[in-house]
């Protein structure tokens, strides 16, 4: 892509942008807590995505737009702040505004009576402006900025019903182990200006760019470079990989994002689809050509055995929406393993495939656990709405939620005919690819892709099972239980109405079982790619789908025909999958243990020792004041005194000569003149 500047183009880009935070601005200082702010954020996501469109079209793989001005000047370093348009860039500005625009739709329905209703639309707008602008800024120091703001933004969703001490604790969970990624971005962040001297993205990471000429080795910047990096550039890497850890949930900084579902369904819709999760791939995106061969394969590592963990431990949850958190954390565990694999293009073609069916999947569990607590309230349970072991049969009550939800478990399996069937079989196919010629141990990445694409059609297959076939649970044990439900207001189905069509294959590519002739992956794969096909774009599509439907044929005799009577729920395997790997209680008991008791010791060393001293030190000095005082007093004052008595003592002698008495005089003469004389005597 060709370097131009288009003002108009930049201009909408920084309109479309600048509109959730007006919204944010108006429902702050104007509306309050009228009713009204919500429609406010929601025509402003709207004009939001319209612009996003048109700039899309005017930019997609078509031309770079780079417009930048000074910002400040720091004695010779310029820090310049800009617009940077690119194929990533203008793509994560469509998904963004098109997956918040009926995230905002569903939540006037979803969040009417709330009595945090404003607030909640308030939030929601600055968040969305958080993440769109990070999406177009052509700085590390303001996509550092921004990149902290989408995590406050997300702190503040987390935690929205601040009088629940879960949701307390799970937003100062998410904030602190984020705050250990941006320690990570910073420090990545300072040692590529001390390196090159400048913040600009894009000097730093076009093809050929500075990082590309210095820090890379991969064929395809820097083909024959024997080049080896320093230990700067490891210690960049390594921040890098935690602030993607810790935004995109990858091990071992993943536990905070589970616990997030503490915040409204819709907020987590938006979370996990295409924004604070998002970020870190994205920044992955950005980056990309800093990495080498041993970096990637780190990435390919780290992102397949997060995969695989996380959709180990979604097998056996209970809590609807926590199931779709593992489900999320195992999807950004392919997308980042891709990267790893050299799979560039594909990676980013899952993000915005799995944007549009996560954000269905959570919209959808929104719609049903809506609808169990009208159960609870009408009942009077004591129950908790979001536990799918009370749920079952609702597929009869709300039907086109079924039909949604459907939908998006096949995209998020990856059977065909939907966009989840392109995007992960085209990282799949390429990951086997990548293996073949390396190690037997790098060879195991791709296997365990495989089997991970398995487990992900078995708990998807449960959850469908468990929540929308068979009877209601809840009438098992109250067979009075008077049930009143249903899809609802129009504000719930047109959003997953849309989503739907948007999980489906025609979106992305007229030729349901071919990646390659995707628009989206087209655009980011490498232009001199290799012709032909391994034998693995044929054996991996077929087994995958083959083995999917044999998978979820068993879920089906295992819930439905046999009602969960074969599964072992005291197994070794099963206790490791359900108390999630151990992980959160290792931090638990000992990571946050070590921490409180350091923390203990050295509250300690501050009182004892160091305040000890100090405190020594100011008995040393009071008792060294105490002498120099009595000194003062006693001594140098004392011998000032003294002179002073002396002085007027013998002032006072001499003026008894001085009386005018004539006599005195000549007494005063004659005892001279004797003194004079005994003196003489003496010394004769």
């Amino acid at each position: 892509m060709t370097l131009h500047t288009d003002a108009q183009t930049v201009t909408l880009a920084i309109i479309a942008v600048a509109l959730p935070f007006a919204a944010f601005v108006v429902n702050f200082l104007l509306l309050g807590k009228s009713k009204a702010s919500g429609w406010v954020s929601t025509l402003a996501i709207l004009g939001s995505a319209v612009l996003s469109l048109n700039v899309f079209f005017r930019v997609w793989d078509n031309h770079t737009i780079h417009m930048q001005q000074l910002w400040f000047t720091i004695g010779a370093t310029k820090v310049q702040v800009g617009v940077l348009l690119n194929n990533l860039s203008v793509l994560m500005l469509v998904l963004v505004s098109l997956i918040a625009l009926p995230v905002h739709i569903y939540s006037t329905a979803y969040m009417k009576d709330d009595a945090g209703y404003s607030r909640y639309f308030r939030y929601l707008s600055f968040f969305c402006f958080s993440m769109l602008a990070l999406v177009v800024v052509d700085s590390l120091i303001t996509f550092y900025a921004f990149w902290e703001l989408v995590g406050f933004s997300s702190y503040l969703l987390i935690g929205f019903w601040y009088d629940r001490d879960s949701a307390v604790q799970a937003n100062k969970k998410a904030f602190i182990m984020n705050r250990i990624g941006d320690i990570g971005l910073l420090t990545a962040i300072i040692i590529l200006f001390t390196q090159f001297g400048t913040f600009d993205l894009y000097e730093l990471f076009k093809d050929g760019g500075l990082v590309a000429h210095s820090f890379f080795i991969n064929g395809e910047w820097a083909a024959g470079l024997n080049y080896i990096p320093s230990v700067w550039h490891y210690i960049a890497f390594g921040g890098i990989f935690l602030a993607v850890a810790a935004k995109s949930a990858q091990f071992p900084l993943h536990t905070w994002l589970p616990d997030a579902m503490e915040g409204p369904t819709s907020v987590s819709a938006l979370i996990h689809a295409a924004t604070m999760v998002a970020a870190g791939v994205f920044l992955l995106g950005r980056v990309y050509p800093m990495f080498n061969e041993a970096e990637l394969t780190t990435l390919a590592i780290v992102g397949c055995f997060t995969a695989f963990m996380a959709a180990t431990i979604a097998l056996t949850q209970n809590d609807l929406k926590r199931i779709l958190a593992y489900s999320t954390i195992s999807q950004l565990g392919y997308m980042v393993m891709a990267m790893g694999v050299g799979a560039y293009s594909s990676s980013l073609f899952h993000l915005v495939t799995h944007a549009f069916f996560k954000c269905l999947l959570f919209l959808v569990a929104g719609v049903v656990i809506h609808q169990i607590k009208h159960i609870k309230e009408d009942n009077s349970l004591d129950i908790d709405p979001q536990d799918i072991r009370h749920m079952g049969g609702l597929r009869k009550k709300l039907p086109l939620t079924f039909i949604a939800v459907l939908i998006a478990g096949l995209a998020l399996v990856g059977l065909p005919l939907t966009s989840g069937f392109l995007s992960k079989d085209g990282i799949l196919i390429q990951a086997f690819d990548w293996a073949d010629g390396r190690s037997f141990m790098l060879s195991i990445i791709p296997i365990m892709a495989l089997l991970t694409s398995w487990l992900t059609a078995f708990y998807v297959a449960r959850l469908i099972f468990k929540v929308f076939f068979g009877e209601l649970r809840l009438l098992k044990a109250f067979p009075s239980l008077q049930i009143h439900i249903g899809d609802g207001h129009w504000a719930y189905k047109l959003p997953l109405i849309l989503l739907a069509l948007c999980c489906l294959f025609p979106l992305f590519s007229l030729n349901p079982f071919s990646y390659e002739t995707s628009w989206l992956y087209e655009a980011f794969a490498p232009k001199h790619a290799a012709e032909g096909q391994s034998i693995y774009h044929l054996v991996i599509p077929a087994l995958v789908s083959v083995v999917s439907l044999v998978i979820i044929f068993c879920a089906y005799v295992l819930y439905i025909k046999r009602g969960d009577g074969m599964v072992v729920k005291n197994g070794l395997l099963f206790r490791i999958s359900y108390n999630e790997w151990y992980i959160d209680r290792f931090y638990k008991r000992i990571i946050v243990k070590f921490v409180i008791w350091l923390s203990g010791v050295l509250y300690w060393v501050d009182r004892k020792v160091i305040d000890g001293f100090i405190h020594l030190l100011e008995k040393i000095g009071l008792a060294i004041a105490k002498a120099t005082a009595w000194c003062d007093k006693y001594i140098v004052d004392g011998v000032l005194w003294l002179a002073a008595e002396l002085v007027q003592y013998i002032g006072n002698f001499a003026r008894r000569f001085q009386g005018g008495k004539v006599q005195y005089y000549l007494y005063s003469m004659l005892l001279a003149v004797i003194a004079v004389f005994i003196l003489k005597l003496i010394w004769a």
